[in-house]
């Protein structure tokens, strides 16, 4: 059986449609230092537990979405679209 991924714009669609793209984190300001930068870009965390990701919807609407998901039990609690980032997430 399929694992299902609630989209926010497509409703409930078989999670091979989506491209994960790595962690959603929050971008340093233009004038920040190197070591900021170098953190961001390299440099990643490997929690066990809730997470966030950029996710594509590859093979559907085609937005780009952050997923709050589980690592250790790949639950998905939330999902949102990353350009309506104040609107109400999408829950399953």
């Amino acid at each position: 059986m399929a694992s299902l991924v609630p989209c926010p714009h497509c409703g409930a669609r078989p999670k091979e449609e989506f491209t994960v793209k790595g962690a959603a984190l929050a971008r340093p300001a233009p004038d920040a230092d190197q070591e900021s930068w170098m953190v961001y870009v390299y440099l990643r965390d490997n929690p066990r537990g809730r997470y966030e990701e950029y996710w594509h919807h590859t093979s559907g609407c085609r937005r780009w979405l952050v997923v709050t998901r589980d690592t250790a039990t790949h639950e998905i609690e939330a999902i949102r679209d990353v350009a309506l980032a104040g609107q109400t997430d999408a829950r399953t």
